[in-house]
């Protein structure tokens, strides 16, 4: 005598027979479509959120992400360069934005890791990806017109161990001066625009800012608060570049600022992708692949993100290895 099945169990049955298929089709698949045993995430570290440093980590990770296959990027901000180049070395970091002067530094022993018990030998260039120019903001009525006017005048060095106070430092190193020299010397932080306030107000004169152009900020201290840029004699700007072996001539082209249409010499740094002998070839080249082939998608970020690949030959006699799989980038595109 046949018993008729209850719904609940027909539907139990077809249920598993589905799942069976669906096994069998994942199954088939794994077999079939190719798995890549590099696929991995690269974590790339940046300065803090609303620096420019962040913004470019995920300007390059949205084109990493969109560009290679096998890789998901991911932006960790950090501090400082210290905390990035000392995570990079120790594998915490697959590649970091640093700047070259921090680089040579860190790989040299010298500066802020004068101290470090910490071998930096294993960190690789990959490339140049922008020029930091490095400026003296200046007010119209203080008689500044060259470097050697700053002295007896009320500047601002920046916060102690910042890369502002460290410009002033080599500025006061290659005129061999002391804080004596000057009027007034502060050590304003730009933190709640403390720095810019006090140069508004007249308080101080001179003040230094570090950064790509065209910045907004920067405009408004033109149209606002008498401010124009400096530029630096032949002389001076000799001794500054063989006062440090990042250091490289940097211009500011005419026109930049509505404000402020003049061509400004200067010196500078640059930001460089860098990662460590521990990242693979074909990851390094991979990157760099992508870049390249979106170096539109760069430019559209932001103007300075598009001297990309630019740099290459004006970089600083630094002298710091470039990683294998850049080098056979560089080879193959006849960069």
């Amino acid at each position: 005598m046949m018993t008729k099945k209850s719904p609940w169990t027909i539907r139990a049955a077809l249920f598993f027979r589905r799942m069976l298929i669906i096994c069998l089709f994942l199954l088939v698949g794994a077999c079939v479509i190719p798995f890549s045993a590099n696929a991995f995430d690269v974590l790339l570290g940046t300065g803090e959120p609303g620096s420019f440093s962040y913004f470019s980590g995920r300007t390059i990770c949205r084109i990493i992400n969109k560009q290679v296959e096998d890789l998901h990027c991911t932006v960790a901000p950090a501090a400082n360069d210290v905390h990035n180049l000392t995570n990079l070395q120790g594998g915490s970091l697959d590649v970091c934005l640093t700047d070259s002067r921090m680089l040579y530094d860190a790989v040299s022993g010298k500066g802020n890791f004068e101290f470090f018990d910490i071998s930096y030998d294993n960190l690789r260039e990959m490339v140049t990806l922008y020029d930091v120019p490095m400026s003296l903001v200046v007010r119209e009525n203080a008689g500044i017109t060259t470097l050697d006017n700053l002295k007896g005048k009320r500047i601002n060095a920046g916060a102690p161990r910042s890369p502002q106070h460290f410009v002033v430092d080599t500025l006061m190193g290659i005129k061999s001066w002391s804080n004596k020299d000057f009027s007034l010397l502060e050590e304003l932080p730009p933190s709640l625009s403390q720095d810019t306030m006090a140069f508004c107000h007249g308080a101080i004169q001179a003040m230094v800012h570090i950064g790509v152009h065209p910045d907004p900020a920067l405009q408004q201290l033109f149209r606002l608060c008498q401010a124009r840029l400096l530029t630096l004699s032949q002389a001076d700007m000799g001794a500054l570049l063989n006062s440090h072996p990042a250091f490289i001539r940097a211009e500011i082209p005419a026109d930049t600022y509505s404000s402020f249409p003049e061509k400004v010499t200067t010196f500078g740094t640059q930001i460089k992708l860098v990662t460590s002998s521990n990242l693979d070839d074909e990851t390094v080249y991979a990157i760099l692949d992508a870049l390249y082939n979106d170096r539109n998608s760069l430019k559209k970020a932001h103007p300075t993100l598009g001297e990309f690949m630019g740099s290459e030959s004006e970089k600083g006699d630094t002298d710091i290895k470039r990683h294998p799989g850049a080098v056979k980038f560089f080879v193959e595109q006849g960069l």
